[in-house]
C-alpha cells in the first residue's frame, strides 16, 4: 500500500511523482484487465476491430472504477458515495489511458488481426499499456497537484 503521509494538494517534487506513480499503478492495474479481456474475448469471437477495442475500453472503465469503489466502500462511503468519488479520482486517467493504449494497438500493424497464440498479439498488448502508463503519469501528477483526480479518494486510504 502507497504512503501517503503527504497531503496531495501540499505535495511537491519527488513526493508528487511518487504518487503520480502509484495512482497511474492502480489505475493501470484496472484497465489492463478490462483491456486485455475485452481485446482476449474479441479475438477469441473473431470480432471485427471496432466491437474489439469497444468492449476492451467498456470493460477498463468497469475495472478501473471497481478497483477504486471497492476500497473507498470499505472506508465506510455507500456505494452512490463511493461511485462519485471513483468518476471524479479516475475518468480523465482511465480515459488518456485508453486512448493511448487503444491508439498504440491499432498503430502497431497486425496487433489487432494476430491471433491469441502470437507473441505479436501480447507482445502489442504489453507495448501498449507501457505506453501507455508512461502518458498517464505526468496527467495524474497535474492533477495530484490540484487537488483532482487520484487526490479525490486519498483521505479515504487511511
Amino acid at each position: 500500500m502507497a504512503d501517503h503521509s503527504a497531503s496531495p494538494g501540499t505535495a511537491s517534487g519527488r513526493e508528487l511523482t511518487r504518487m503520480a506513480i502509484s495512482a497511474t499503478l492502480h489505475c493501470l492495474t484496472g484497465c489492463a484487465i478490462g483491456e486485455v479481456l475485452g481485446v482476449v474475448i474479441g479475438t477469441a469471437l473473431g470480432w471485427e476491430t471496432a466491437p474489439t477495442i469497444a468492449l476492451a475500453i467498456a470493460l477498463a472503465f468497469v475495472f478501473g472504477y471497481s478497483f477504486t469503489i471497492a476500497p473507498v466502500m470499505r472506508a465506510g462511503l455507500g456505494l452512490g458515495a463511493a461511485l462519485g468519488v471513483a468518476l471524479a479520482a479516475d475518468t480523465i486517467s482511465i480515459t488518456v489511458m485508453e486512448i493511448v493504449d487503444n491508439a498504440i494497438l491499432l498503430l502497431i500493424p497486425g496487433a489487432m488481426d494476430a491471433g491469441l497464440d502470437s507473441v505479436l498479439f501480447w507482445a502489442s498488448l504489453a507495448i501498449a499499456l507501457a505506453v501507455a502508463f508512461v502518458v498517464t503519469v505526468p496527467v495524474n501528477r497535474a492533477l495530484i497537484r490540484r487537488g483532482k483526480g487520484h487526490a479525490v479518494v486519498h483521505r479515504y486510504h487511511h
